[in-house]
């Protein structure tokens, strides 16, 4: 995984509380199972209409939203069932971080383990950054060794992380990661196991 230090880039904003995990990603994409390649499926019934044209009104669509790293949601994002992925496919699309006032603690404990830095700030800061969002050159900043979020027109919050998830998004790793870097003590241990079976 890449590992995140600081973010510096456009948010997007989706004004919506309680969006589940099957607008995140609708269940007919979960047929496949690496990671990449579901950014294109990504909030696809509220991106597109029934001929598969991008519906204009809605708010990745819209020019401002284009290439933002970061998105701000409402309360409760990733509700619903449990699926990987809807970080994934949020990952793939572009996103970096989510910012909300509250996640579904699955959704949660998945962008974690896959990359992506889950931000909880008050209903009030959401609310004021989706306001400065909407201005022309916004830029915003997550800058996670030091866990603030801080934007150009002179924002700032601090967020909760746990040490755990902290060193692991710094570091870019994951539980895998975790495992390698015991390599060398796990193929003593094996080297040992099968001397001591051979008797």
């Amino acid at each position: 995984m890449e590992p995140i230090q600081c973010l510096t880039g456009k948010a997007a904003v989706m004004d919506r509380s309680n969006v589940d995990t099957d607008q995140i990603i609708p269940k007919q994409f979960l047929k496949r199972i690496e990671r990449t390649g579901f950014g294109e499926f990504l909030f696809y019934d509220w991106r597109y209409d029934e001929k598969g044209n991008e519906r204009a009104d809605f708010e990745l669509n819209k020019p401002e939203s284009k290439g933002a790293n970061i998105l701000i949601a409402g309360d409760n994002f990733g509700c619903g069932s449990s699926r990987e992925h809807a970080p994934w496919s949020l990952y793939d699309y572009g996103f970096q971080a989510v910012i909300a006032p509250s996640f579904a603690d699955i959704f949660k404990n998945n962008c974690l383990k896959n990359g992506m830095l889950p931000i909880a700030l008050s209903s009030e800061d959401v609310s004021r950054l989706m306001k400065a969002a909407e201005e022309p050159g916004h830029q915003l900043t997550v800058d996670l060794p030091n866990q603030t979020v801080t934007d150009n027109k002179g924002f700032q919050a601090s967020f909760d992380i746990h040490p755990y998830w902290k060193e692991m998004l710094v570091n870019g790793w994951d539980e895998i990661s975790i495992t390698l870097q015991y390599d060398e003590q796990i193929r003593q241990h094996e080297q040992k196991d099968q001397v001591v079976s051979s008797y």
